[in-house]
């Protein structure tokens, strides 16, 4: 039929419609279903719709209109087509009585990132943390302690030793020069960074610079314990006393270089005033001296840094850092070619991942140079040495929780004797909990992270002192601090919101092994910690946002890894028989995040199984959702009957869910196998088998392949994320094109599954005509859902290329086609155009058949 009949009957009125050539049909009704040819896989659903369009046409043109009987059939018939358009709708958006869809592609994207970010093979790190503030491998023993503070500290000089040793190794950080002039200036500098960063190191390095000259015996560089006195009052009082010396005059103390390292992160300690730090300046230009104030960048400590003598230390460089270090090694030994070969070994991409940080501190730069020195001289193998390098994480995570609250657990008496003093317990945890967050939640928002270390401050707080109730004050947060000292960086990048992207601000570790080595640290060596955490992940689950509640489910799957027994118990199987779909998605998450590891493989399967056989509702429902992965089964036949042992259970109670996820499974290699099994449940004489192929066929119509996929963009459908997954299938495996194209046949000519099968149609169309974002219409979610993918409309043309000619081979389906264009046309709020619909038309009916279609009419 040529394309201009098709423009021209669609333009006509209503009223022209019995002019129309014989065949055609109003656009109230498409044209009843067909026998198929043999060549042809529906025959069945052709006869249903047959024998279904035969009652239909008995009980409205019999002799008795009002036959008591007819019309029960009639409304059996009305029924089964609207019970097939509430099984297509979004069986995750059941809660609380809501309608709309919920975020698929959102979730598929939230999911693969957090298994991304804790997929990498270090939850069984085969580090040796015996000693956990040290390493020891080989020969090597370094301390890698970087929680050494000016508290731990012991005062006094400096040997000259220490400091010929900081001369020959120090790296000067970015910005050195203006520090050290600062230092000459004002005589007083305040240093905020990191602990670890190597500021203890620059201090030292500063004050060895400033003091060579000038300065008098008994050690011109000296640390100062604030034991000793009050902080920088105490300071005052040291200098004081050097420069009077004795006989009153302490020439030989002149030109000293102090240092002070301040803890402003324990409860109850104040940082020093200006007028202090004026004072102690005062006191240094006094008596020739220098000094450095230590401090951890915070919001304690952001007054200090804000002020006259206050500079923030930027970090060592660390190719500079290691390239400094393994010159030292390899000196040692005399083997002066060795640094070529060090330097490839750890550009090498295997060693780099292994060591999975974006920048080394100090003491991480030493002991990655000394591994990679001693695997040069044979000491360590490579295993050995990768072994290593994925401890170095292992360390830096033990660092930032051993002993957080350890000055909690030895709080002073209120005076009573009774009640304990536990002050600013917020305070001292949120370091802790942004760390945990981040792990968790790492790649989202800044803002995300942010709320869910603060509901993990409570948690924590609560559980280390359950009769106080937990205060924080509420303009204390500084993002640049939680960046600081959680090894975070932040950028602007692509947030999920109400289903549209939008450009935020995203946060991440630096370096990919930090947020696994967090997990493992708390769960394997803290075990009080796990009860606030599993209250957390918990609240973190019923959070609406796929990029929080679908993170936190992949780690606690993680989690559940490292004691599967305790994971089980206490989140996977509570969540699983929750109520709320949004839970029992999470525990599904979880438990195919364990299934991704060999080891618990086979427990996950049982456990699936049981659940899709002997469990309750709810556990059904969660067995399902976990069966759409494609790894909680033998197979993917394994996985088709237990999802259709769910879905035709109870008289198909859950035959949405099964449905959703058997299309969820058509991403995966095996696709062929599950459309076959879906041609053997449409041929099934069982009305429930019908109903679970029908539906599936229909919901794969309107589901997008963003929406289900599980691959990283690079592949053939990881490419295609904003188009339908019918299309995006046709186009990358064209020998299941014919297949396709007889499933869809079969529901849209089966009565009860017609109408939102053409609806679905409609949405392929209109997808690959246009592209723009659909509003609901008469065709209820499914074709929302199908509509609303935004562009791409060109790029989906191939798709529907491949997939009409198949779907119109003879007269009667593309007088089917000829009528859905002509309703297409004539809808009053998205009206098709005549060049829109001469375009879909060349693309079902090849220029050939539409000769013939012409020669046919005018003959």
């Amino acid at each position: 039929m040529a394309d201009e009949a098709v423009a021209e009957r669609a333009a006509e009125p209503a009223s022209h419609d019995p002019q129309k050539p014989q065949g055609s049909r109003s656009p109230e009704a498409p044209p009843r279903g067909r026998e198929r040819g043999g060549e042809r896989g529906g025959e069945r659903g052709g006869d249903r719709g047959d024998e279904q369009a035969q009652g239909e046409a008995e009980a409205h043109d019999g002799p008795e209109a009002g036959d008591d009987e007819a019309a029960e059939r009639a409304k059996e018939r009305e029924r089964a087509a609207d019970r097939i358009k509430d099984l297509t709708r979004d069986p995750l958006a059941e809660e609380d009585g809501e309608d709309g869809p919920t975020d698929l592609a959102a979730a598929a994207r939230a999911r693969r990132a957090g298994r991304k970010l804790l997929t990498s093979g270090r939850d069984f790190t085969s580090f040796d943390r015996s000693r956990i503030g040290h390493a020891h491998i080989g020969d090597i023993n370094v301390s890698l302690d970087a929680r050494r503070s000016g508290v731990a500290m012991r005062g006094g000089p400096v040997p000259e030793e220490e400091l010929r040793r900081l001369r020959r190794a120090h790296v000067e950080p970015a910005g050195y020069v203006r520090l050290r002039r600062a230092l000459e200036s004002r005589r007083l500098l305040v240093l905020g960074g990191a602990p670890g960063t190597g500021r203890t190191c620059t201090a030292l390095a500063l004050l060895d610079e400033v003091t060579r000259v000038g300065a008098g015996d008994g050690g011109r560089v000296r640390r100062f314990d604030p034991h000793q006195g009050e902080g920088v009052r105490g300071l005052v009082g040291e200098v004081n006393g050097r420069e009077g010396g004795e006989g009153g005059k302490g020439g030989e103390r002149r030109g000293t270089g102090y240092l002070l390292e301040l803890a402003l992160d324990r409860p109850g300690t104040l940082p020093p005033d200006e007028m202090d730090l004026d004072q102690l300046a005062s006191t240094l230009a006094e008596g020739d001296a220098y000094a450095v104030v230590v401090v951890s960048v915070g919001s304690a400590a952001n007054p200090l840094l804000a002020g006259r003598y206050g500079m923030v230390c930027p970090p060592a460089p660390s190719q500079e850092l290691v390239t400094v270090r393994l010159r030292e090694r390899l000196e040692e030994a005399r083997d002066h070619e060795a640094l070529e070969r060090a330097a490839r070994i750890a550009g090498d991409p295997e060693v780099i991942e292994a060591v999975g940080l974006d920048d080394l501190r100090p003491a991480e730069a030493e002991l990655l140079a000394s591994l990679l020195a001693e695997h040069l001289l044979g000491s360590l193998t490579r295993e050995e040495l990768l072994a290593g390098c994925r401890g170095i994480a292992a360390v830096q995570a033990h660092e930032w929780f051993a002993g957080v609250d350890r000055a909690l657990a030895a709080a002073p008496s209120s005076g009573d004797g009774r009640t304990p003093v536990r002050s600013a317990t917020a305070a001292l945890f949120h370091p802790v909990a942004f760390r945990i967050a981040l792990a968790v939640l790492g790649g989202g928002s800044h803002s995300a992270v942010s709320a869910a270390a603060h509901l993990l401050t409570w948690e924590l707080s609560v559980q280390s002192d359950p009769d106080s109730t937990p205060s924080r004050p509420l303009f204390c947060d500084d993002p640049e601090s939680d960046r600081a000292l959680s090894r975070a960086r932040s950028d602007n990048g692509a947030i999920d919101v109400a289903g549209a992207e939008v450009t935020g601000q995203l946060i991440f570790y630096r370096g990919s092994a930090l947020p696994a080595a967090v997990l493992a640290e708390i769960w394997d060596r803290h075990f009080p910690v796990r009860a606030p955490v599993v209250r957390w992940l918990r609240l973190l689950a019923d959070d609406p946002r796929p990029q929080v509640s679908v993170r936190a489910a992949v780690a606690a799957g993680e989690l559940s890894v490292r004691d599967f027994e305790y994971g089980f118990g206490e989140l996977v199987r509570p969540l699983a028989e929750a109520s709320s779909p949004r839970r029992r998605v999470f525990a599904a998450t979880a438990l195919d995040q364990v299934a991704g590891h060999a080891s618990h493989r086979k427990a996950v399967r049982k456990v699936v199984d049981d659940w899709s056989r002997y469990g309750t509702a709810s556990l059904r429902w969660t067995a399902a959702m976990t069966l759409g992965h494609g790894r909680a089964a033998d197979s993917v036949d394994a996985a088709l009957d237990a999802l259709a042992r769910i879905g035709v259970r109870d008289q198909g109670r859950q035959l949405a869910v099964a449905s959703l996820n058997v299309v969820r499974l058509l991403t995966l290699p095996e696709c062929a196998t599950v459309l076959r099994r879906l041609g053997q449940w449409a041929e099934d004489r069982r009305e429930e088998y019908q109903d679970l192929a029908l539906v599936t066929i229909v919901r794969l119509a309107t589901t997008g392949v963003d929406e289900v996929l599980d691959d990283e963009p690079g592949t053939p459908l990881g490419d295609r994320g904003d188009w339908p997954l019918l299309l995006a299938l046709a186009v990358t495996r064209p020998e299941l094109t014919g297949t396709l194209a007889d499933l869809l046949w079969t529901a849209l000519n089966t009565a009860r599954s017609r109408d939102v099968a053409f609806d679905a149609l409609e949405a392929l169309l209109r997808s690959a005509s246009r592209g723009e974002r659909g509003e609901r219409g008469e065709g209820g979610e499914s074709s929302e859902r199908g509509e609303r993918r935004e562009g791409g409309g060109d790029r989906m043309r191939p798709g529907l290329a491949a997939l009409l000619p198949a779907l119109t081979s003879d007269e009667h389906d593309r007088q089917q086609l000829e009528w859905l264009l002509r309703r297409m046309m004539r809808d009053q709020d998205r009206p098709l155009t005549t060049e829109q619909a001469s375009a879909l038309w060349r693309l079902a009916v090849p220029a050939r058949q539409r000769r013939s279609d012409e020669e046919e009419s005018h003959g």
